[in-house]
């Protein structure tokens, strides 16, 4: 046997596997393999992303952005020794990206989550296998040359492109198709970031705008830790990426007060951003000039402001490590530390409308973690501020990306692993709450729905008479989702109380008929309701208690048995009750 005959041969086997385990064995193998993938692609897209920094924005343009101390970077950024090249260097690496996009997977254009989102709900087995080398390349090249995006937006759409890949090749259902994909999506952005427990959290409740899609959260912690431990094994770095502030506190309920401004200042902001970087997006989509010179017009503009206010300047994570430091924050012009937040919504609106390719989680953060500063220093200035502005920051960067998103949990937690603080978990509720509530129905990512009640599990391959998988695609095999049939729970109790005649068997006399009736019903709704059963698993398990039980002389035609059986319990009769 060939190479390539045995590894078809071992696809077939664990696919064939996969369709008969039950739920956690199954996240159990197919979450690892999404997290090794993870963890491997931000390990690549790092490599790629300080190969590309150091080239571009340093040595052609003569400056080096400040760094996070869990990252190793430098405590603060550089002066600009060639300020005339910061702008043209922003807008080359905004013309490679754009030819690299727009040449060869459209679809990595812009921030990868929300293309990822859009493929759990539309098509999770329909992602390209190139979009994830054009994505790492792109995104390297957009954010290291000084484009302002974050990091999290490329490795959530390379490891949800390889659970794609892996529901095609292996013919997984549509539901758990989806799963993969949100399971990549948790589990890229937990490794980069390294925040294992967020990024699992974050999988299931980034797909929805109200709603978690809980069956998504056991897959994505596996494949989350997985994806962690691989990043930290290779690079040697498992702590916070803004290091351990675990005594940034808050005291008293005046201190609470203030932090309920920063609430609202960052649910303003929210919508601000939204807004510009939709607004910006349509306006870049409905320009004449061609697709791949409007991120190198972006980058030009995004490169001046930067010359401003430095901050704006690739990923801001550096920025954001100064402002937790009170002699630092105190060291910046009170008007830059103002206008940062703003001056960032613009520059990323500006990369990732025109079609750079970047993510809007980090300069989500960015913005603000800038407000939270900005608000300490009114307050310093008025002379009733607490002596560090950690706290400030820290529920500032919570407050508003979790409104945004409409995913506080995973925010929150997320957060917290990233700066070693759980004390201020109290405070950022309330400082996220309030940001919610003011960015109201508004959503950074568009491919988000409402709730799980909004899947359109016909368009995905999954109802009565449809086949899984893609549109024009022929699947190995057709199934049949039970319990995504209406309400789910209401279908599943259904079943429960199914119970068919000796007749429905084809069972014809003889003193055991009624023994194996009983038999056979527990076995049929032993079948119906495990997890991740399929109208072919449910016929496979079928055919063999019937092969056991029935004998041939009475029911010459097994298969007969199991069609009739099938056209019970999906409508074409009517199962006794």
């Amino acid at each position: 046997m060939t190479v390539a005959g045995s590894g078809r041969s071992l696809a077939v086997r664990l696919a064939i596997w996969l369709r008969n385990a039950r739920y956690t064995p199954k996240w159990l193998v197919l979450g690892v393999l999404i997290g090794i993938v993870a963890g491997l692609g931000a390990v690549v897209f790092t490599f790629f992303l300080d190969v590309a920094t150091r080239l571009l924005i340093v040595d052609l343009g003569g400056y080096t952005p400040a760094g996070t101390v869990g990252d190793g970077g430098p405590a603060h950024a550089s002066d600009f020794s060639r300020p005339w090249a910061i702008p043209l260097v922003v807008a080359a690496g905004g013309l490679a990206a754009g030819i690299l996009v727009f040449g060869f997977a459209p679809e990595a254009e812009g921030h990868g989550t929300d293309a990822a989102i859009e493929a759990v709900q539309k098509h999770p087995k329909g992602v390209r296998a190139r979009v994830t080398v054009i994505k790492t390349l792109a995104s390297a090249l957009t954010i290291g040359s000084g484009g302002s995006g974050g990091r999290e937006g490329p490795t959530a759409q390379i490891s949800a492109s390889f659970g794609s890949i892996l529901a095609r090749k292996l013919n997984l259902t549509p539901e758990d198709s989806r799963l993969a994909v949100a399971t990549g999506i948790g589990s890229g952005i937990g490794a980069i970031f390294r925040t294992p427990l967020g990024g699992a959290v974050l999988g299931a409740e980034i797909l929805y705008r109200d709603d978690i899609e809980a069956d998504a959260l056991i897959p994505s912690v596996i494949a989350s830790v997985t994806g962690y431990g691989i990043f930290g094994a290779i690079t040697g770095n498992f702590g916070p990426i803004f290091g351990y502030n675990s005594d940034a506190l808050l005291v008293g309920a005046g201190q609470v007060a203030m932090i309920a401004l920063v609430g609202v200042a960052c649910g303003l902001l929210g919508r601000l951003y939204i807004t510009t970087f939709y607004g910006l997006t349509n306006f870049f989509h409905r320009t004449p000039l061609p697709r791949m010179a409007r991120p190198a017009l972006a980058g030009l503009a995004v490169g001046a402001l930067g010359l401003l206010v430095p901050g704006v300047l690739g990923t801001g994570y550096g920025v954001l490590q100064e402002t937790l430091n009170r002699a630092d924050l105190l060291d910046m012009a009170l008007w830059a530390v103002l206008a940062l937040p703003f001056v960032k919504i613009l520059a990323t609106s500006l990369t990732i409308g025109s079609g750079g390719s970047a993510g809007v989680f980090g300069p989500g953060m960015v913005v603000g973690g800038a407000a939270g500063a900005g608000i300490w220093r009114l307050f310093e200035l008025a002379g009733v501020a607490p002596d560090s502005p950690a706290p400030f920051v820290i529920i500032g960067m919570t407050a508003c990306f979790g409104a945004i998103a409409h995913s506080p949990l995973a925010v929150i937690i997320m957060v917290s692993e990233m700066t070693g603080n759980l004390t201020l978990l109290p405070a950022a509720m309330v400082a996220i709450a309030i940001a919610t509530f003011i960015v109201g129905e508004q959503t950074i990512y568009k491919s988000q729905l409402v709730s799980r009640a909004d899947v359109d599990w016909e368009a995905l391959g999954e109802g009565p008479g449809t086949a899984g998988g893609q549109p024009g695609e022929q699947p190995e095999t057709p199934g049949i989702r039970l319990e995504a049939l209406g309400d789910r729970l209401a279908y599943t109790a259904r079943i429960e109380s199914v119970t068919m005649t000796p007749d429905d068997w084809g069972l014809r006399g003889g003193p055991e008929v009624a023994w194996a009736s009983r038999e056979l019903n527990a076995a049929l709704r032993e079948a119906v309701n495990e997890p991740g059963s399929t109208r072919d698993s449910v016929r496979t398990r079928m055919d063999a208690v019937l092969a056991r039980m029935v004998d041939p002389r009475d029911n010459p035609e097994p298969g007969a048995v199991l069609g009739r059986m099938l056209d019970l319990l999906f409508g074409a009769g009517k199962a006794r009750p």
